[in-house]
């Protein structure tokens, strides 16, 4: 695989897990409101979870996300990229100090813990 395909690659799965991340952020609590049994779901709530929860220790580490420092890594070896992928990165990739980051992924994570009180999974072993 080629340098720009593998940054492309990398974009479009960082892509997909910050869409994954903000829809799971979206649906539990309109799911709940709803009655949406799925939205119980534990295995899927449970990778929710996990992905937020690493994105926010890096940031509360200071440091950036493996998936942004890669794929920047990778683009900037590839050289020019296509231009959906700039429009892509310019949507994903905001120019904010690093404690902006951290104290919203945080929050983020918190609300996703508040979310597992108030809208619990369901556990597989009890069902």
């Amino acid at each position: 695989m080629s340098i720009p395909s593998a940054a492309l690659w990398v974009l479009a799965v960082h892509g997909l897990i910050i869409a994954f991340n903000i829809t799971g952020l979206l649906l539990i609590p309109l799911g709940a409101w709803r009655r949406w049994a799925w939205v119980h779901g534990f295995y899927w709530r449970l990778l929710h979870l996990l992905s937020l929860t690493a994105v926010a220790v890096q940031a509360l580490a200071g440091r950036a996300c493996f998936l942004t420092l890669w794929q920047v890594q990778l683009s900037d070896r590839a050289g020019a990229q296509p231009m959906i992928a700039s429009w892509i990165n310019h949507l994903i990739y905001w120019q904010l100090r690093l404690w902006v980051f951290a104290v919203a992924y945080a929050l983020v994570w918190l609300y996703v813990l508040v979310l597992w009180w108030r809208v619990p999974p369901r556990l597989p072993w009890r069902c």
